[in-house]
């Protein structure tokens, strides 16, 4: 087990475990200079454990979705290995690369932010980390069951159920270790194929008419990616209830009366906010770096650099204009109203987000990468919203002087 789980880690944590190495020292620095700051906010112990515990469970099942990893793993397959041996070695070294990798980092910025102190802090963080173990594990078991996901669905409501209700009781972690029990029973019987994922995307790009179309190819890779769509729509979500949240914060004493004032006022400052954050659509951004051999082929022709940008640019500024006009309907409906050129500023923004998330990628690329998952928690992808945001502030100062 020992010699499998090393081919599997070193891959993911690199031969000396440099990258892990890296990625922890990011986490101690971050939660050092968050905890230095002084700043603290009361947060349930119950949604720290929800969100790790939610997190977890989508970065595991993003993990087990890479393409890479099915490429690596159909090459292991024509090796000789025992089923048992190879199916806990893979399990444990994913789910190490989602606890230590990017669920560290989420529960490094919770800690030092929380307004926890005392003896409380040791039980709570290690309630927060057997959440999302158990996460990880039972996200291992239900994507092995191709025709019974009901079950997982049942399996992760009921869990849900027992963080919200059961948190502040004793029978708290005896559940959640009853769960991890039961998962790992039931991975000891799984066959290491059912962790193979096939790739359908070629169905769905090969099929085309007439002349080519960078258009027509970015809609179907959209559109055969279902994650990528989800990220999508739960964007859509986030423009729907934001502006609840600033409502919450601004204005929640104001009469509504004096919510259109506080539109027209407050609507410069509150906005771009809104676009800034609506623009943080990672897969949208990240075409030609989860793709080497589209990018080599876009690099390798000449004149396909203006002939995919331009296309690119035009795809990523409709979705962020989507996103943006549901935004925009939801603070009037919200707020009381607009400012008159909000509709403007939305699609200035959308297509400077557009257009520097475009710049990004043609010009750094990310490189070296693992798998899909860390293009996804890139830092890179706040470049553009920050940048916005900044511009943004700039400009909301100058008009007001």
């Amino acid at each position: 087990m020992k010699k499998m789980t090393e081919i599997f880690a070193r891959k993911l944590f690199g031969v000396k475990c440099e990258h892990l190495k890296k990625v922890l020292l990011i986490d101690i620095i971050v939660f050092w200079g968050l905890h230095t700051a002084g700043y603290r906010i009361a947060v349930s112990p119950f949604i720290i454990y929800f969100m790790v515990s939610a997190f977890s469970s989508s970065v595991m099942w993003r993990a087990l979705m890479s393409e890479d990893n099915a490429a690596n793993l159909k090459n292991l397959f024509m090796l000789p290995f025992e089923e048992r041996t190879f199916v806990f070695s893979y399990v444990s070294v994913m789910g190490g690369y989602t606890l230590l990798t990017k669920t560290a980092g989420l529960l490094a910025v919770l800690l030092a932010v929380s307004a926890w102190s005392g003896a409380a802090v040791g039980f709570r963080l290690l309630y927060a980390v057997a959440c999302a173990a158990n996460a990880v594990l039972v996200t291992a078991c239900v994507f092995t069951w191709r025709k019974r996901r009901f079950l997982g669905i049942l399996w992760g409501g009921v869990l849900t159920a027992a963080i919200f209700l059961l948190w502040d009781q004793a029978v708290f972690f005896p559940v959640m270790a009853a769960s991890c029990l039961l998962a790992v029973w039931l991975l000891s019987g799984t066959s290491a194929y059912a962790f193979y994922h096939q790739d359908n995307t070629n169905k769905y790009l090969l099929k085309s008419s007439g002349q080519p179309s960078i258009g027509r190819y970015l809609l179907r890779y959209l559109i055969s990616h279902k994650n990528y769509m989800m990220n999508t729509v739960v964007l859509w979500g986030i423009a729907c209830v934001l502006p609840v949240f600033f409502r919450q914060i601004y204005a929640q004493d104001l009469a509504q009366e004096a919510l259109q004032d506080f539109a027209r006022t407050q609507g410069q400052f509150v906005l771009p906010v809104g676009f800034a954050i609506l623009s943080v659509n990672t897969p949208i951004g990240i075409l030609l770096s989860c793709d080497p051999a589209l990018e080599r082929a876009v690099r390798f022709l000449p004149g396909q650099g203006k002939r995919f940008c331009i296309p690119y640019t035009l795809f990523i500024f409709l979705c962020n204009m989507t996103a943006d006009l549901i935004f925009l309907g939801s603070s009037w409906f919200w707020l009381g109203g607009v400012p008159a050129a909000a509709l403007m500023e939305a699609v200035l923004f959308a297509m400077l987000a557009a257009a520097g998330s475009v710049l990004l990628e043609w010009f750094f690329p990310i490189r070296n990468w693992k798998i899909e998952n860390d293009l996804w928690h890139h830092p890179r992808k706040y470049v553009v919203p920050a940048a916005t945001l900044l511009l943004a502030g700039l400009a909301a100062t100058i008009c007001g002087l």
